[in-house]
């Protein structure tokens, strides 16, 4: 059995995604929002190709990029 690197690559991003999500809103920094939207874009896009309700994924990075925006704005 061999081992996939783009597993791992893609499991990390979403782990990291998640967990500047959470500093982010709680230390309400819109850097670590806007960041963890990007870290969440790349592996969101693997699934714009897909064919059934999964295509809905690729819109997760509104999420917080809107967060992000909305603290940038009240700051």
């Amino acid at each position: 059995m061999e081992f996939y690197w783009f597993g791992l690559l893609f499991w990390l991003l979403v782990g990291v995604s998640c967990l500047l999500l959470i500093i982010g809103l709680r230390k309400v920094s819109w850097k670590a929002l806007f960041i963890s939207g990007i870290f969440l874009l790349i592996p969101s896009l693997y699934f714009i190709g897909a064919e059934n309700w999964l295509k809905i994924v690729v819109v997760l990075p509104l999420i917080p990029f809107l967060f992000a925006y909305r603290m940038k704005k009240r700051i």
